[in-house]
């Protein structure tokens, strides 16, 4: 790491424990995500739980609509091990329910749920088996009462004050294992409501823009969000939301904590724009070594460049890398050039290195 990077600092915040994860205080920030399977159907709901593992996912969120998907739980943490937070609304008897049989978190209003009585249920069953609970506010979703309060639209008060409303319950009844979101697919309406939060409580808050959109676009909304809080030193735990596959959640939370120095986590692709100098398919070969990363979880920084001008020292922070030339190119370590190859095998030589590189670190 280059010695004038900026270093970023966290706002402190109480630590809550999900499963074996810690979430605040000092903890590195975790990547969440969600299943989209029916969480009643067990073997689906266990095989991505255990896709979204292997990805890198450090906390996996499922869905429980009914009492079917509850009682599913219990067969669902016997077969996995990374930790699960249960989605829960509204009704009580499902959160007691996914507790009994060893969920690790839930995420819950409890001003959602209309009885003193069962709230009070709900805590004692937490405190008990020492479960956290998520209040998650979102802007679609707030209190009518509120929302005229503000002129009838959300905003960052807004959201501020659903959350402390929920806040409040659950502190009247001795119980403060919280962390807190507040999302919108507003961008700059979520970056308000998480620094106003993060201004008037220390729990530990869970970011992400809501329903981002598909990956192409919703990639650039979190970034753009996540980032902006992230370099401010604010969150504790995200999750990407995108249409699609979960997985693809996990590898964009994943990058754009690496980005900013905030999570060592499998390779780093450097790949430069192209300009007319570039003599080699350059994206193709960029595409490949890309895809061939993947299976590769040592924190190892590949290049690829497009030509021999600039490549090795542009990318002389890579590891390794490639610097193309004509229909050939130049493989280098830190810099250093290690050989010339043709095109067609500048990436297996490419694999040669980084394979040799994994060797000797083991």
């Amino acid at each position: 790491m280059v010695d004038n990077v900026i270093t970023m600092q966290r706002k402190k915040t109480r630590p809550i424990r999900i499963g074996d994860i810690t979430v605040g205080g000092e903890a590195p920030i975790s990547v969440q995500s969600m299943t989209n399977t029916r969480t009643d159907d067990v073997d689906a709901t266990v095989k991505q739980i255990e896709q979204l593992q292997t990805a890198g996912c450090d906390i996996v969120r499922i869905a429980i609509p009914d009492m079917a998907a509850a009682q599913a739980v219990e067969q669902i943490k016997k077969a996995t091990k990374v930790p699960l937070v249960a989605d829960i609304h509204f009704d009580f008897r499902l959160a007691i329910a996914v507790m009994e049989r060893g969920i690790d978190a839930l995420r819950l209003n409890p001003g959602n749920i209309q009885a003193a009585d069962h709230v009070a249920a709900v805590v004692k069953q937490a405190k008990k088996s020492r479960i956290p609970i998520r209040i998650g506010v979102n802007a679609g979703s707030l209190e009518q009462s509120i929302l005229a309060k503000y002129g009838g639209r959300p905003t960052a008060d807004a959201m501020v004050e659903s959350a402390m409303g929920h806040v409040n319950i659950l502190e009247r009844l001795g119980f403060h294992d919280i962390k807190i979101s507040l999302k919108a697919h507003d961008v700059p309406l979520t970056v308000q409501a998480y620094r106003m939060m993060s201004e008037t409580v220390d729990y530990p808050l869970h970011l992400g823009i809501t329903e981002a959109g598909t990956v192409k676009s919703g990639v650039i909304k979190s970034a753009v969000g996540l980032g902006a809080l992230l370099a401010e030193g604010v969150g504790d735990t995200i999750r990407v939301s995108l249409t699609g596959d979960p997985v693809e959640e996990v590898r964009v939370g994943s990058e754009i904590l690496k980005s900013l120095g905030l999570r060592e986590y499998g390779p780093t692709l450097i790949s430069c724009p192209t300009c007319g100098r570039c003599r080699i398919n350059l994206q193709s070969i960029a595409e490949a070594v890309e895809q061939r990363l993947t299976a590769i979880r040592k924190p190892i920084k590949v290049a690829v460049m497009g030509c021999v001008v600039n490549g090795p020292g542009e990318a002389k922070e890579a590891d390794v890398g490639i610097a193309g030339g004509t229909e050939q190119g130049l493989i280098f370590r830190k810099g250093q050039i290690i050989r010339k190859v043709s095109e067609t095998e500048l990436v297996n030589s490419l694999f040669e290195e980084i394979d040799a590189i994994i060797r000797e670190d083991i």
